[in-house]
């Protein structure tokens, strides 16, 4: 009777190692053994399909009338409207951050698991022989099976326990064992993070499109009080086109363009507000109604977040890969990473520029400029003044600086510049070395 209760295990000596190991071998099966006529499954599966897709389109109603709602008490509050997008971006920020550690935590599991499958899958012979010794020591004919490692694994234990494996078979089927429950317990720590990771991006969709509505409706606003504001993009793209530097783009923009020198002239008068004791007055970031620096430049040293997530991988002073010196840091990023400003600042430039794709330039004050560059697509104006934290561009799915496309073309890559009266300076002290430490709109 005990025999009869083990005898499953021995049907794995074909079907584990060919459905669990190597699942091509299952997908070879002739098709002619597949079910002509659909069957039960296949419209259970097509129901539940239809199902997700009406609780998709609930959710998506569910979403249109919140953000209704949203638009409505914001009003015309511009303050409560800054304050959401700030609030909404760090959200997608955060998510993004998560869905990266999730992504980084499961590839070494997939690694494992294929080496132990692979492991597995090497030593049929050894596994057929455990097994075909297993088949001998059983009365009957054993039940069917399905075949899943974790049907392996309990077999063999249960061999093991109840002394079914004669002892010069014991040492191999516990190493079999072990290696099975390694890789059942991968299989569900695997599952679990594919969990949050599909929870993670299902909110992360919901916030975008949350943030997204509420970046048009800061623009509309925008739009209303600059009636002008398109004819005023459309010169300061043909204005680029009469310079070849960034320098001269900076001081075209900021003498011949109406909004970006308002811009300039109110930074020059409002960009450097005092600094009580010598240290900035972190607490002026809450106020999401400010019209100018809530700090100034040259003291928010060590307070900075970079304005995407993403991994450096080039720093101001290094090479740029053509024979000269990097005049910033590159940050590598996720395709669609939203981009939010590291600091308070008047946009003087939004738009294409040369070899550096999408190019955002911020006034801020005190004689400092912030450069951008390499985003899709860029969602503020030239004259708009921006709060720390707001987000004001996507990235693309590649890369779109040109110097940078050569060697690192498989994925987006930010490019960020600081500038002082002029010339490029290292903007590494002005990150901050933590999570903690990163001023917050």
């Amino acid at each position: 009777m005990m025999s009869a209760i083990l005898l499953p295990v021995i049907l794995l000596s074909a079907s584990f190692v060919a459905a669990s190991l190597s699942p091509a071998l299952a997908q070879s099966a002739p098709a002619a053994q597949q079910a002509t006529a659909v069957s039960p499954d296949a419209i259970k599966q097509r129901e539940q399909e239809l199902e997700a897709a009406r609780e998709e389109q609930r959710k998506a109603a569910e979403l249109q009338k919140k953000l209704k709602a949203d638009m409505a008490a914001i009003g015309q509050d511009r303050s409560k409207l800054n304050q959401q997008l700030i609030d909404i971006a760090t959200q997608v920020r955060s998510i993004e951050t998560r869905i990266g550690e999730t992504e980084g935590e499961l590839r070494p599991l997939d690694a494992r698991e294929q080496q132990i499958r692979a492991s597995l899958d090497s030593r049929r012979a050894e596994i057929v022989e455990v097994l075909a010794a297993l088949q001998r020591a059983g009365r009957r004919t054993p039940p069917a099976l399905l075949v899943r490692p974790e049907d392996a694994l309990q077999s063999l234990r249960t061999a093991m326990l109840l002394g079914a494996v004669v002892p010069e078979l014991r040492g191999r089927a516990e190493r079999l064992a072990g290696d099975l429950g390694q890789l059942v317990a991968l299989r569900k720590d695997i599952a679990t993070k594919r969990d949050v990771l599909a929870r993670d991006r299902d909110k992360l969709k919901d916030e975008s499109i949350r943030l997204a509505a509420l970046v048009d409706e800061r623009q509309r606003k925008q739009s209303a009080i600059e009636k002008d504001i398109e004819a005023e993009g459309t010169r300061a793209i043909n204005l680029s086109k009469q310079v070849d530097s960034l320098q001269g783009l900076i001081g075209k923009m900021e003498q011949d363009l109406k909004s970006a020198a308002k811009a300039a002239a109110t930074a020059n008068l409002q960009g450097a507000p005092p600094a009580p004791g010598g240290k900035p007055n972190l607490g002026a970031l809450k106020d999401p109604a400010r019209l100018s620096p809530a700090i100034a430049f040259a003291s928010a040293k060590g307070l900075f977040a970079f304005p995407v997530n993403g991994r450096k991988i080039r720093d101001f002073g290094g090479s740029d890969g053509a024979g000269g010196v990097e005049k910033g840091i590159s940050l590598a990023t996720r395709a669609g990473a939203q981009v939010t400003t590291p600091c308070d600042g008047w946009v003087v430039y939004a738009g294409p520029f040369r070899s550096y794709g999408q190019l955002l330039i911020l006034n801020a004050g005190g004689g400092y400029h912030v450069l951008i560059a390499g985003m899709e697509r860029i969602s503020v104006n030239i004259g708009q003044f921006v709060l720390t934290g707001e987000p004001v561009a996507t990235m693309g799915t590649t890369s779109q600086v040109a110097s940078i496309l050569a060697t690192t073309a498989s994925q987006p890559v930010l490019y960020v510049e600081f500038r002082k009266d002029g010339t490029p300076i290292d903007s590494g002290p002005w990150w901050a070395a933590n999570e903690g430490e990163k001023v917050r709109g």
